[in-house]
């Protein structure tokens, strides 16, 4: 009795299945693994952004993305806005960006970083125990011994797409050699992106310093369908969704590194006549020195 001939493949795709057998080989781990994501990046980098300790002057463990200051700028308090959309989207998905960010600036020892918040609350009630009936008498607990912030941070995020960018990296799965037999299925590429932006705002004028916008971005692959091997069925899905939690926090991580770069270089603006004096643009009737001198200047032209 005859044997049936072996099945071939047609040249071309023959050389097609060779080229793509490293890319089914890492795809098919994907797929037995259950997920294959690319790690959160810091601008260019990849390291995981928000690592180690602070104490002080000192850290330990920290990133070697995130920026550093040898001189102490002032006193800082981090202000979300809590009644901003933004705050009310992320916060039961992500909680609060204040821990993160402390972290980051008390590592980068560019600002003393005060408690300011929640933790207000629990200082607040140890200082109202303290000067009770019922505590031990101290000469350490008097008055006057808070510190009061220099500066205001204040963080925003303002973008964040998911799976807005990608496609088919076509039927890569379907000619998988050895015991996984014919796979047929296909891969798909999508990125996810965050924006974030942190503003500095100086106390005692009201006036912002500085602003600094941050990004990050990461890439999903994912390989599903259904496939016949010697041993019996293969499916099932790899794909792995981005932990938004890490995209945010590169994304500050950026914004921080850019706001302290921008910030050695800072320069004061100057106003003319000084600031809040009514400002260089004056208007006709005014009583700024600048729409003084547009009067002026008229009643020279007549």
């Amino acid at each position: 009795m005859p044997m049936n001939p072996i099945p071939t493949l047609p040249l071309a795709a023959a050389a097609a299945a060779r080229a793509a057998l490293p890319l089914c080989a890492t795809l098919s781990a994907a797929l037995l693994a259950g997920c294959l994501a690319s790690a959160p990046t810091v601008g260019g980098g990849s390291a995981s952004p928000t690592t180690g300790s602070a104490a002080g002057a000192t850290a330990s463990g920290n990133s070697e993305h995130l920026e550093r200051c040898n001189a102490t700028l002032g006193v800082l308090r981090i202000e979300e806005d809590v009644r901003s959309p933004w705050y009310a989207h992320y916060y039961s998905r992500v909680g609060s960006t204040a821990p993160l960010l402390s972290l980051l600036i008390m590592q980068s020892n560019c600002f003393v970083v005060v408690e300011r918040g929640t933790g207000e609350r629990g200082i607040a009630a140890e200082t109202a125990r303290a000067r009770g009936d019922e505590a031990r008498e101290s000469a350490t607990r008097g008055k006057g011994q808070q510190v009061v912030a220099d500066y205001l941070l204040k963080p925003e995020i303002v973008m964040n797409d998911k799976g807005t960018q990608g496609g088919s990296l076509g039927g890569v799965g379907r000619a998988l050699p050895g015991p996984l037999g014919w796979v047929a299925g296909t891969a798909s590429v999508r990125q996810n992106e965050v924006g974030t932006v942190l503003t500095l705002v100086d106390i005692r004028s009201t006036v912002r310093l500085a602003a600094a916008e941050g990004y990050s971005k990461n890439t999903n692959f994912s390989l599903g369908g259904i496939g016949i091997a010697s041993q019996g069925a293969l499916g099932g899905s790899a794909f792995a969704r981005t932990d938004e939690g890490k995209l945010i926090s590169a994304s500050f991580v950026d914004a921080y590194n850019k706001l302290v770069v921008g910030l050695r270089q800072y320069k004061a603006q100057a106003v003319k006549g000084g600031l809040g004096e009514g400002g260089t643009l004056g208007v006709s009737g005014g009583s700024t020195a600048a729409s003084k001198a547009v009067d002026a200047k008229k009643s020279g032209q007549k």
